[in-house]
């Protein structure tokens, strides 16, 4: 890339997340400081709806025409950009073409899927040429993944200056969250259910927990999967499993291989759900675990997953209101255990819903991140947003964008 017009594009700005991301720039950066940024699609009558929906601050907002199956579109848009983010989904259907534009022309990327096969197939398909044109690949921006990898690599700091050492075994538990649901999640949560009853290897790749790690990082240790109601005794609380936890748990364990095992060659983690103490506690964890296990049958099954996407879920492009998203907010609790049996406790909260409202600014301040925090020697490649971005994009999310990285306890 030599002296591009734009440092970010949106591509995809007029999804449900891209609007949202887009009012969060022109409110955050607007268009006459620092930043130059623009809008990209394929509808350029919606393009135009959203500019003015804006408002005045973006009048002078640039438009990009540019359709996710049209090689020819995406390479002249990269050529335009030091960064490109995508909120273009479900990535496994559209997403290919641009991660492979980027790649090719050394075109910063980052965006917010959660859908670990079609990130694995994008490393191995596109890492090699990624790191020979210094393109920065950063899946996983959004709620999926950046409190949970943030939050584990916050920890283990903290363990390091208190501890001296790393902790290798780290838990996180959803203790209070608040959020609606959108028809893009929807979208590519079907979308993996139909790949996955179709195919026995990629049932066994989801399986693995290190299945997106470097291939010579294969730890010997045996991963710990809340399956099911169980109670944990470091919260003194029960737990259910937690939907994200397939995808935040990978992305971690690619974060510790991708910093040399910082965390530890046989560093344990998984996620849960807090669902209380007590019998109460016990038949909140049950319902959860029955309620996860019925939409995933209901996913598998062809009639089942028919009537889910035409009565029960919603369509893409709807989801919560702007006063959901406000109302919205998440409490995510870590312990860290330490070889010697120490214990530290942190949290990291946001204050918006977590899939949008907080989604559409960790999303911009990964792309500010990429852009502009960087040393020009970092090496192109496939990154998590902690081997990446580590403490400079904790500092830009809790000045700018509602979150809180704290320590609540070591002893």
């Amino acid at each position: 890339m030599s002296n591009p017009q734009f440092d970010i594009i949106v591509f995809g700005a007029t999804s449900f997340v891209g609007q949202i991301l887009s009012r969060y720039l022109i409110e955050q950066y607007g268009l006459d400081g620092n930043v130059k940024w623009a809008i990209a699609g394929r509808s350029e009558g919606k393009l135009v709806s959203l500019k003015a929906d804006l408002g005045a601050p973006a009048a002078d907002l640039d438009i990009i025409i540019a359709d996710a199956s049209d090689d020819a579109q995406l390479a002249a848009m990269c050529a335009q950009t030091r960064t490109v983010i995508s909120t273009v989904g479900p990535y496994a259907l559209y997403g290919e073409p641009l991660v492979k534009a980027c790649c090719e022309q050394g075109t910063h990327y980052c965006d917010l899927t959660g859908e670990v096969q079609w990130i694995r197939e994008m490393i191995i398909k596109y890492e090699a040429q990624a790191k020979a044109s210094g393109a920065r690949i950063v899946h996983c921006c959004g709620f999926d993944s950046i409190p949970s990898d943030l939050g584990v690599f916050f920890l283990q700091q903290q363990a390091a200056q208190q501890f001296g050492a790393a902790c290798p075994t780290v838990k996180m538990r959803v203790k209070a969250a608040k959020g609606g649901f959108s028809g893009g999640t929807a979208a590519s949560l079907i979308n993996v259910a139909k790949e996955a009853a179709a195919d026995p290897a990629l049932r066994k790749s989801l399986a693995n927990p290190y299945s997106i790690c470097p291939t010579d990082f294969r730890p010997s240790r045996r991963q710990h999967n809340v399956k099911s109601a169980e109670f944990d005794a470091d919260f003194d609380a029960w737990t259910a499993p937690f939907v994200m936890g397939a995808i935040n748990t990978r992305v971690v364990h690619r974060s510790n291989a991708l910093q040399h095992a910082a965390y530890g060659e046989e560093f344990g983690y998984d996620e849960a759900v807090l669902t209380g103490t007590g019998l109460k506690g016990r038949a909140a964890a049950l319902a959860v675990t029955a309620g996860m296990g019925g939409f995933l049958v209901a996913s598998v099954i062809k009639p089942t997953r028919w009537a889910l996407e035409k009565f029960v879920l919603p369509k893409p492009g709807e989801g919560p209101t702007p006063k959901a998203q406000r109302e919205g907010f998440y409490d995510l609790r870590f312990v860290g255990i330490s070889a010697d049996g120490k214990l530290l406790r942190t949290k990291v909260t946001g204050d918006r819903d977590p899939g949008y409202g907080s989604t559409g600014k960790m999303l911009g301040e990964a792309a500010m991140c990429l852009t502009f925090d960087l040393d020009a020697a970092t090496p192109g490649g496939f990154w998590t947003p902690a081997s990446l971005f580590g403490h400079k994009i904790i500092e830009r999310l809790e000045a700018n964008a509602g979150l809180r990285f704290e320590v609540m306890e070591s002893r």
